[in-house]
């Protein structure tokens, strides 16, 4: 969505990864299937970013991948903060698992394998100030239902790749494509909300509770 020339500069007036993302991203392009899907440095930043402009007690991320996303949100946390990331992959399960060891962050961390829908069951205690969507996408509403109720009035709601990789603008008419524009409509068609789309990589949706 952005020039190679814009990226770099972009990267030049932003934090730099620690050591740890660095590996994690390296070892994701090197090891696993689509590695396009970590977040990278950019776009981590902006995550840790916006966790730390709001110091969260509970994160819940859906969609964990290699864990480089999960990392960058868990830097926001409060002391006694948590993060409950919810991912389906188990082929992934020791890879991150042992990204997590190495920070320092471990202890706020837990990593749930199984279905989302399954997962977000056994949470209805929780109370999030944040939520990062980034899984299957043709669940994107879905997963936007179930925790709507238990995101504080304003906490934030924060959904990946909702450009899809310039089709949004393009209009194009694949399944995928349609299934997105339709959930973006429907955030835009939320009262209950205030919103934004940042044309960070392949679109982050921003959205406030009221």
């Amino acid at each position: 969505m952005i020039s190679e020339e814009l990226q770099e500069l972009l990267l030049h007036y932003c934090e730099p990864e620690n050591d740890l993302l660095k590996h994690i991203d390296r070892e994701t392009h090197l090891k696993v299937l689509m590695p396009r899907m970590i977040s990278g440095h950019y776009q981590g930043r902006v995550l840790s970013f916006l966790s730390k402009l709001i110091s969260p007690k509970r994160i819940l991320e859906i969609g964990t991948f290699t864990g480089y996303a999960t990392l960058c949100l868990a830097e926001g946390l409060t002391d006694e903060g948590l993060i409950y990331t919810l991912d389906v992959n188990a082929e992934l399960e020791d890879m991150v698992r042992n990204n997590f060891a190495k920070s320092p962050l471990e202890h706020k961390i837990k990593y749930l394998i199984g279905d989302a829908q399954q997962s977000l069951q056994n949470l209805k205690a929780e109370t999030f100030d944040l939520v990062f969507i980034d899984a299957d996408k043709k669940n994107n509403g879905t997963y936007y239902d179930l925790v709507f109720d238990q995101v504080r009035p304003g906490g934030l709601i924060i959904v990946d790749n909702v450009l899809w990789s310039g089709k949004i603008v393009k209009k194009a008419q694949d399944k995928d494509t349609q299934n997105i524009h339709l959930f973006n409509d429907k955030v835009n068609n939320d009262q209950r909300v205030e919103k934004l789309i940042l044309p960070v990589r392949d679109g982050l949706f921003v959205i406030r509770k009221k």
